[in-house]
Order: C-alpha cells, then structure tokens, then sequence
C-alpha cells in the first residue's frame, strides 16, 4: 500500500508510480459528498485503502460540484467503475436541521462550509455519472444507500418514496460494511 494521498487530480495521477511508468488510467474512482479526508473514520478513504491493498488503482472525487461536469471528467473514466457515497452523513440531514432550516455548518466539508453537496447527493451523483459515461457500471454504498436500498418512509417529502436504486439507475448497491464486498466486485468474482 502506499502512504500517499489517493489521487484526486491528473496532477495526483502524474506523481504516482505504479507498473512501470506513472499511474495513468485508474480502476476505480470514488466519488463522495465529504472531503477526502484519509482517515478511517471516512468510509470512501477506508474503502479506497481496501480496494488499493488489493491491487487496484483508485481515486477520489471529493465533494464534486453537481451543476456541471467539470469535477466529474477531472480523473477520466474508470477501467472497471465509479464507486458513490453521499458520505458519511445523509445528505439532506447534511444540509438541513430536523426544523427544515438550512445548516449553518456542514463538519464534513473544508471549513465547515455547507451547502457542497446536494440533496439525495447519491442518486445526484449517480445520475450525473450516467450521463457522462453511460456505459461504465456504477456501485453504490454508505449510510445513504444502505438506509435506502428498499422503498422508505421519507420524512421531507411526507411520503414512501421508492428504493434508490430505481432513481439512481445504478448496477450495484452495496449496504452495510462493504469493504469485503468491493473488493469481490473489483475482482469480478
């Protein structure tokens, strides 16, 4: 493993070193609502550290801006998939207070500035990728997929609002502790 940053820019992927030469193509790229903070009270960090102990090349995308394309095409397109979390918190518990006012703070961004990420940032995030590379498969996991996953009493919209993975049109859902489970996916088996 190696005891850099994952790579979060073309910069990042010129310093790697890998097979012979530098890093150029990635496997995986992770994207999240948080800031890309390597620490394993992270979930997209620990996951990232799994899937590169394993073997395989990956990057983040931290906190990208969902109103245009940019921060999604900045690591290109993935050999294998993207990998998507709102992070570590809901995302609309992110944003707003249980009164429906909008947060002041968001811990979970640089500085605790709020509003870095959109409302169900996974199927935001998911549909965005979609669109960029529709053929590249898409994994799905943390709190808000997981809590998600079936259809769900939703308390903004004061209504059952259908599993995730039917708005978020993505091919694998991954709920619960993945870290044994993206490898599996990774490795095809």
């Amino acid at each position: 493993m190696d005891n850099n940053f994952l790579p979060i820019s073309k910069d990042d992927l010129k310093q790697r070193t890998g097979s012979p030469g530098n890093c150029k193509e990635l496997d995986i790229i992770l994207i999240t609502g948080d800031a890309y903070v390597d620490h394993p009270s992270y979930g997209v960090a620990v996951i990232g550290r799994v899937l590169e102990d394993a073997g395989f090349k990956v990057g983040i995308i931290a906190q990208p801006n969902w109103r245009n394309s940019d921060d999604f095409l900045k690591l290109g397109k993935p050999k294998l998939f993207f990998g998507i979390t709102a992070g570590n918190l809901d995302s609309i518990l992110s944003n707003y207070t249980i009164n429906r006012l909008l947060r002041k703070r968001d811990d979970y961004s640089p500085g605790g500035k709020p509003g870095l990420r959109p409302n169900r940032a996974t199927i935001v995030y998911a549909n965005k990728i979609r669109e960029l590379f529709p053929d590249t498969p898409i994994v799905l996991g943390g709190i808000e997929a997981s809590l998600r996953r079936l259809a769900h009493y939703d308390y903004w919209d004061d209504k059952v609002r259908r599993s995730v993975l039917l708005d978020a049109k993505v091919d694998v859902l991954v709920y619960g502790m993945g870290e044994k489970q993206v490898v599996q996916i990774a490795s095809g088996s």
